[in-house]
């Protein structure tokens, strides 16, 4: 009785949950090849997809999770999905390249969404994009709540002028990645205190930082460097961004759950470096932390302990290991002003003898976790072909050596023929010579007495 009500309840649950699923796939609309002309008076969030494709399998529960947020609350965007196998000349006119692909599209303009795929991140951006690329702050209050909700946002504080006009001009391309807003002096707290106007900030890590072309530079450069909080929770996705950045990150290696001493000391220093000395090295550096040390250790292609400390020079795959323990804030700040100097030694790089040693290390890593993760299927795929490989390379050798002996033997018997023949016709040719010489009476008396010389 009991087991046929746990059977049930079962089949009701799995009811349910289809019921579920349904429901939020029927927020995003399966696009076909009319998309490519009905598509221009409305905003989509597209996902490009291969339906082999193991990561594309995996988003489809988290794109239906989108497809009903952005469906439920009435926004603009219409989330859909669209095979680019089965419509590769719309997606190849998309700038689609791998799978799976997610873009915002608005009017004639594609934004590529780089993020990770949690549903509250692209929903996040999409919401962002999908806005105005400069959004006003008419008040106080309305400033206290952006600040509020946001970690990282931008902000232009003037009237019209070549500044703006180079703000809007950078904005329109890196909205993909931050907030950007527009004020007046009025809006402003007090505290917050500009030398010129009109001017551009950064809203971060509970401060503000003022744009200075002659200091800072390009203002696109100085948005794309700024646009990260001074100290991360650095992992592949964030790794992948800071490249753009120019800027060498420096990590601390650790266990987030290990709450020793050593972890939480090494942190600590970091973040210190990261708050306290902004002005000397935020130019060029990038601080942070990582979780363990599985995707270090891909990076470096060798085993980084925990904890430690590592700099890495996302744009030639460089690296710099402190030579000695780092153990507080003035050997960490000694590390790094060694970087600029020039003195620490670099390791790593992009050279041809570090992309061998890449292609080898990958193959590696593959065959190793496919035994470690199924080794039945591992010794099949790998087994099998060696296997198969083996027995040809035999039969290969063994078929050579069979017609080595075979072609040795034929000059033999050749030999023996021409040999026996020859003396077969020595023979024919004194039979034949004895047989047709004709003697006189003198010549037939000395014969007898030649043969018995011979004898």
């Amino acid at each position: 009785m009991g087991a046929a009500r746990g059977g049930r309840r079962s089949l009701l649950w799995a009811a349910v949950t289809a019921v579920i699923l349904v429901v939020d796939a029927s927020y995003v609309h399966d696009l076909d090849d009319s998309f490519k002309e009905n598509r221009k008076d409305d905003i989509w969030l597209v996902d490009f997809y291969a339906p082999w494709c193991g990561h594309c399998k995996k988003l489809e529960p988290v794109w239906n999770e989108v497809g009903k947020e952005m469906g439920g609350t009435g926004s603009p965007v219409k989330v859909g999905k669209m095979d680019a196998t089965s419509y590769s000349s719309i997606a190849s006119e998309f700038g689609v390249r791998g799978y799976p692909t997610i873009k915002l599209l608005k009017g004639d303009l594609a934004y590529n969404y780089r993020g990770p795929r949690t549903k509250e991140d692209i929903v996040e951006f999409a919401n962002r994009v999908a806005g105005p690329i400069i959004r006003p702050l008419p008040s106080q209050q309305m400033f206290d709540h952006v600040q509020k909700r946001n970690r990282v946002f931008f902000l232009y504080v003037g009237g019209e002028s070549p500044l703006k006009e180079k703000y809007i001009e950078v904005a329109s391309e890196l909205i993909v990645y931050t907030y950007f807003f527009s004020a007046t002096e009025e809006v402003l707290p007090e505290h917050i205190t500009l030398p010129e106007m009109p001017a551009v900030l950064v809203f971060k890590d509970a401060t503000y930082f003022v744009y200075d072309e002659y200091e800072d530079g390009d203002l696109s450069s100085w948005i794309s460097r700024e646009r990260f909080q001074g100290y991360l929770n650095v992992d592949g996705f964030t790794l992948y961004e800071l490249g753009d950045t120019g800027k060498l990150v420096a990590i601390a290696i650790i266990d987030d759950k290990n709450t020793s001493t050593d972890h939480t000391r090494l942190k600590l220093i970091v973040q210190d470096v990261a708050r306290n000395y902004r002005d000397h090295f935020n130019r060029n550096f990038q601080f942070g932390h990582m979780d363990g040390n599985e995707y270090i250790n891909s990076l470096l292609m060798d085993d980084v302990k925990i904890p430690s400390i590592v700099v890495l020079n996302t744009s030639n795959q460089q690296y710099f290991l402190p030579h000695k323990p780092i153990e507080s804030t003035e050997d960490m700040v000694q590390f790094i002003n060694e970087i600029l100097e020039g003195t620490a030694e670099a390791q790593g790089g992009d050279g041809i003898l570090q992309r061998i040693r890449r292609i080898i290390y990958d193959a590696k890593s593959t065959v190793g976790s496919v035994f470690k993760s199924s080794p039945l299927l591992g010794c099949f795929l790998f087994g099998l072909p060696l296997g198969v490989i083996s027995i040809m390379c035999y039969g290969i050798c063994t078929a050579d050596t069979d017609g080595g002996s075979d072609e040795a033997e034929m000059p033999k018997r050749e030999t023996g023929r021409d040999l026996t023949d020859e003396g077969t016709e020595e023979e024919q040719e004194e039979e034949s010579g004895e047989s047709h010489v004709e003697y006189t009476d003198g010549e037939q008396e000395q014969k007898p007495i030649l043969e018995k010389k011979k004898d």
